[in-house]
């Protein structure tokens, strides 16, 4: 199966009708103290449905050799342990966990994930549709090109256009081989088209760790720097998930990806059209989640925790 064979899949627990409390939560990058606050919140109030935008894991190093967690099984040894251990003290409170991976998450780990998904502790999305609330959820993890060099989740975004001081796709590190025809050729458009195809998303929530081009969602501290005298775009966010929004009218997106975009705007939540798109981004040592319920997505509340 590749990117742009989406399949079926169900969630973890059973739960149709009625309204739904959600959880949203990106960009813990392997930091255990933010987990246990987590895992905390999660115990003392656990929502109906948890959604993880990506970068999970601990973040890689320099080195082509070092990416990973230095040879420690994360997924395996800490967060499968944690959540069966969870779901073991919720019982049937156990929320469904919706979950894909980030830029900075490497894919090698995807095994794990798939184990994970297997054993009914999380439903992994990307590329993928599950249900939820009688409305379907839909997973896509990549992000356009940036200026990292792992590149297992990052594809052209509607063109093979690199904006200044990244680095394309057809370059830097994968930890999962891929042919070198689908990295110059394969777009964050080709494949989210494929993952819906002709599928009705106006009732859809979609889990994506990068947010729409050109929103409070996706800016990024890049406003006056420069690359070899090229001013940069403080929107790094994807011109495909834009399209996708404006054209489809999904009801709800899901994203991350941009730490910093709320201290520069103070917004977490905005509309396109009728879409309602939220980000659990966060910059800092806390950990934050944002609570929304399904049928009021606008009234969502963004917590820090510790």
């Amino acid at each position: 199966m590749t990117d742009r064979d989406p399949v079926r899949v169900s969630p973890s627990a059973s739960n149709t009708g009625g309204d739904a409390r959600c959880l949203l939560v990106s960009d813990l990058h392997g930091d255990t103290d933010k987990y246990e606050a987590l895992f905390s919140f999660l115990m003392q109030d656990p929502p109906d449905a948890f959604f993880f935008a990506g970068d999970l894991l601990p973040q890689p190093g320099t080195d082509p050799g070092s990416l990973g967690f230095d040879g420690v099984d994360f997924v395996n040894r800490f967060l499968v342990r944690r959540l069966v251990a969870l779901r073991r003290s919720l019982g049937e409170r156990y929320p469904d966990v919706f979950v894909i991976l980030g830029n900075d998450d490497v894919r090698f780990e995807e095994g794990s994930i798939f184990i994970g998904s297997t054993e009914k502790i999380w439903t992994y999305i990307h590329g993928r549709c599950a249900r939820f609330h009688g409305r379907s959820v839909y997973g896509y993890s990549c992000i356009p090109p940036s200026p990292f060099r792992l590149k297992d989740w990052e594809r052209y975004d509607v063109s093979r256009y690199v904006d200044p001081g990244c680095v394309s796709p057809e370059e830097g590190v994968l930890t999962v081989p891929m042919s070198a025809r689908d990295r110059r050729h394969t777009t964050i458009t080709s494949e989210i088209a494929s993952l819906i195809g002709d599928d009705d998303v106006s009732e859809a929530i979609f889990l994506f760790h990068v947010p729409p081009y050109d929103t409070a969602l996706d800016t990024a501290d890049l406003d006056g720097k420069t690359v070899d005298g090229v001013p940069l775009d403080p929107h790094i966010g994807s011109v495909a998930v834009r399209r996708m929004i404006e054209e489809r009218q999904p009801y709800i997106t899901l994203h991350g990806h941009v730490h910093e975009s709320y201290d520069l705007t103070r917004t977490f939540v905005e509309k396109i059209g009728r879409t309602w798109c939220i980000s659990s981004a966060h910059e800092g040592a806390s950990l934050v989640v944002v609570e929304f319920m399904m049928s009021d997505p606008g009234a969502a509340k963004r917590r820090v925790l510790g």
